[in-house]
Parts: structure tokens; sequence; C-alpha cells
């Protein structure tokens, strides 16, 4: 079992419940009247919340697979139920990712949400505290409960302030994950009732002190990859996803892309991995199957799209597939280049649905068809497009790439026939987004509407710029970041795959 580290200040719970403060205060004290207050409240407490998870990284142990930060308090104890919060190299990202994503998803709704704004912030601060509970905590109880908690703020974001066919796709959205929730639960309990007397909810002591039959781990394995599968989504369990991201407001598809689906392939790595070691090695092909399924098809849609938004979601599909490629490489290099492009399709895509809103706002329509020459007009725009786009079809120098070629080089190590059908996800992404940048921003400025378009002002140029800081920063000097992952990424792979290490040794080449 990893060793727990505390830390003098609860950094964790701070960075938890400010946002959790920020909607009490907005819904209890702040007259709805008062618009303009509540958004720049609501601003003001989302970046006071990213700059208290910055100490996070400032005294976070790069060189230890340690649980660190640990705050552990008994709560039910009658069931074993404690508040029990820690991260390591595998979630850390994750939450500093949240906390940045939540305050540009803040700044760029002050233009686009016009009605039940006080409503809105509150849902927008309320989701944020239920993503970081998810990724801190190591109560499955506590785990389980900010899983639930998260999807009823998001339900109405796109119910209430969604366009289309918002409802329908609120309640697909809410109905798919809340079966998959379900399914899971059926996993915990099963995992509660095997540990001893008495029994725990305690993630770390199921993970490391349950011997759990393979024939059991094989089930367990299915209940969890129910759940999750639904979250990435996977192939065939992502016909919510387009629908989602199609009729969300701008917030809510950055905060989709860039965290929620980050809570599946999360789930897979710190649950299913290193719970069920056996069947994690047993389900190789068919989660590999079904990721390059995912990848191919998610790619092709989207060539086929004629609405910006959709063929930005079905790109997700595609992305998230290649990620779950990389997982289930088990060894280093696959899991760490994994979970290193699910920090950048969050920069990424989430910046793609950003400039998306920014363009919708001016013109009211997403279809490419009704844009073109923008490049004429709106020379600031189409150059945030270009470089973020090149960072999601990974282009070297920019964030994607590395990512990319760590989940090859981890495939390929793994089984190169699944690296072959997985390079095709990057060929078919280049494509599609490649011949999107050319109908949207070459030619002729020919539509009268188009030719009265306003370039981007301050505020969209900061939560842009904020964003493409870390694509060249991931592009150019990854180090960091790797060297934050490494040591828990090496203890993973230990328990999940002990025979790439023996391996390694044996070999000629020289080993990290």
């Amino acid at each position: 079992m990893p060793e727990l580290i505390k830390f003098s200040i609860p950094l964790l719970s701070l960075t938890l419940f400010i946002p959790l403060l920020g909607a009490v205060i907005i819904m209890l004290f702040i007259p709805k009247q008062r618009t303009s207050l509540i958004k720049w409240f609501a601003f003001i407490i989302s970046v006071i919340d990213f700059l208290v998870s910055l100490p996070l990284v400032k005294y976070f142990d790069p060189s230890t697979n340690a649980m660190q930060f640990v705050e552990q308090h008994s709560w039910i104890p009658s069931i074993g139920v404690e508040y029990f919060l820690g991260i390591d190299g595998i979630s850390i990202l994750l939450v500093m990712l949240t906390t940045l994503l939540t305050a540009v998803s803040v700044l760029c709704s002050f233009m686009a949400i016009d009605y039940r704004e006080k409503e809105f912030y509150v849902c927008l601060l309320l989701l944020s505290t239920g993503m970081l509970g998810v990724f801190m905590a190591l109560d499955f109880f506590l785990f389980y409960v900010f899983w639930e908690v998260m999807l009823v703020p998001m339900y109405f974001l796109i119910g209430v302030w969604g366009g289309g066919r918002k409802l329908y796709s609120a309640i697909k959205f809410f109905l798919y994950t809340l079966f998959g929730s379900v399914i899971m639960l059926l996993g915990i309990l099963t995992l509660y009732f095997l540990t001893p007397e008495p029994h725990t909810f305690n993630i770390l002591k199921m993970t490391y002190e349950l011997n759990i039959p393979e024939g059991l781990q094989k089930w367990l394995f299915l209940a969890f990859f129910i759940g999750f599968a639904i979250k990435v989504p996977m192939f065939p369990f992502h016909t919510w996803l387009p629908d989602a991201h199609t009729d969300a407001p701008t917030a809510g598809s950055v905060i989709l892309a860039g965290v929620l689906l980050k809570m599946g392939t999360y789930g897979f790595v710190r649950f299913n991995l290193p719970m069920f070691p056996e069947a994690s090695h047993f389900f190789v092909p068919f989660m590999a199957v079904l990721a390059i399924i995912g990848i191919i098809y998610g790619a092709l849609v989207a060539m086929a799209q004629e609405d910006v938004k959709r063929l930005v979601a079905y790109s997700s599909v595609s992305h998230l597939g290649f990620v779950m490629l990389g997982i289930f490489a088990l060894n280093p290099q696959g899991i760490v280049g994994g979970m290193l492009q699910m920090i950048n399709h969050g920069l990424s895509t989430g910046g793609l649905f950003l400039l998306v809103g920014i363009i919708y706002e001016r013109r009211h329509t997403r279809m490419i068809s009704d844009f073109g020459g923008l490049s004429h007009r709106l020379p600031i725009f189409s150059t945030l497009f270009a470089i973020t786009m090149l960072s999601s079809i990974g282009l070297p120098g920019l964030n994607g790439f590395v990512g990319e070629f760590l989940i090859l080089l981890g495939v390929f190590k793994a089984t190169y026939i699944y690296a072959v059908f997985g390079v095709t996800g990057i060929i078919l992404g280049a494509a599609y987004m490649l011949w999107l940048y050319q109908r949207m921003m070459f030619g002729s400025l020919d539509k009268p509407e188009n030719q009265k378009l306003k370039d981007c002002n301050l505020r969209e140029i900061i939560y842009m710029v904020s964003l493409i800081i870390f694509m060249f920063w991931i592009g150019l000097y990854p180090k960091p970041y790797l060297n934050i992952m490494g040591p828990t990424v090496d203890k993973l792979v230990e328990r999940v795959n002990p025979a790439y290490f023996q391996t390694a040794q044996q070999s000629p080449l020289p080993q990290k």
C-alpha cells in the first residue's frame, strides 16, 4: 500500500470546497438582479480556487508514488466511511486542469448567458466541487457521492441553458450516466463486503489488501467498465456525447470535454487496473478493439459533419479512444502517454469549443457552410483557431504530439498491430481538422453577415491564451509533467504487469 503523506494545511479541502462556498454565497446573499456582481464574484471565486490549488504543485514530491496532502477523518464509523482525500501522480494534473477550466468556463460565459445568470453560475461552481471530489476521494462512499452530485448541475446546464433539443440531450446524458453508475455501485458494494470485518470503503485497502479470485475480478472489471466506459465514452456507449456537446452552452461543452470525460479514463487507471490486474490482462484485446473502433469510427463520422460543434464532439470520441488504447498497453510509456493525452485533450478540445462559442455568439450559426474567408475579417480568431487545431492534431512543438508519441510508443511495444490501426486515427484527425479550417478561414468573404463580424475582444483573448500557454509548454518542455506521473505509473505497472519490468531488466537496450 502506498505511503500516506499529510500536510499541515488542508489544501485539498480548501480547493474542494471554495467553489461550493462561492455557490452558497451567490445563492443566498446576492440578488438575482445584480447580474454583473454575480458574474464577477463567480469568476473571482474560480480564480481563487485555481490559485489555492497551485501550492499542490509546488509542494508535490515527484520522486515518490505516495498519496500526498492526505486528509483522513472518520465520517460514518458504523459502516466504515471516512472523509479520506489524497492525490498522487495520477490525479494531481486532473485537479489542476479542473480548477483552470472552471475559471475559463466562468469567464467565457459573461456574454453568452443572458437569463437565469444566478442559477447558471451556482451550477457551474457546484459542478467544480463534484469534479474535484471525484479526483481527490480515497473512500469509495465519498467518491460515489461526488460522482453522483456532479450529474445534477451538468443536467441543468444542458437542459436549461442549452440549445436545440436540450431537454432530450440532458435526459439522455443523465440516464446513460445513471445506468452506468448503478452498475458500478453493485461492484463497489461487492468490494465492500469482500473487505474483512469491520468492512471499509477505503480504496487503498481494497486495492492493495484484497486477494480477489480471477473469476470474480472479471465480473467486477465489467461492472466498473460499464460505469467508466459510458463516461469516457467508449464505443458503443458514445451516442449521448454528440447530442450533449451540440446542445450544451459553451461552458458546459468545455467542462464536459475538458474534465467530465476524463473521469472515465481516470476510473480505469485508478480502479480497474490496480484492483483487477488479472482481469485487466484478460480484457486487453477486448478493450483495444473497442478503442480502435472508437478511434476510426469517431474520426470518420467527424469528417461527415456539417455542424462544427458536432464535428469537435465526434473528434472527442476518437481522441478518447486513443487514450484508452494507451492505458491498456499496460506499460509505462502507454499509460503516461494516455494520462498526458487526457490533459492535452482537455486543453485543445476545450479550446476548440471556446472558439466555436466565440463565433456562435457573433453569427448564431454553427454550420460550416455559413462561413468562409474568416481569416480576412478575424485575424486574431483565425490565429487562435489555427494553434488550437494544430494542438488537437498533434503537431510537433504542441502538446498533442507528446501524448500521441508516447501512446504509440507504448502500444507498439505491447502489440504493434494495434499501433498500426491507431495511427489511422491521427491521419484522419489531421484530415478533418485541416479541412474544417480550410472551409471556415480561407476562400472569399462572400457572405454579408460575415463581413460585419468583430474580432476577438480582450476577455476572449485572455481565456484562449491561458490555454495556449500550456499547449506550448507541454509541447516544448513536457519533462515536469512526465516527472510528476512517473513514479506512480511505475508502481501501477509493477502491480498490473510485473512481467514488463522483468523483461526490461533482461533487455540489452538501456532502460530508464
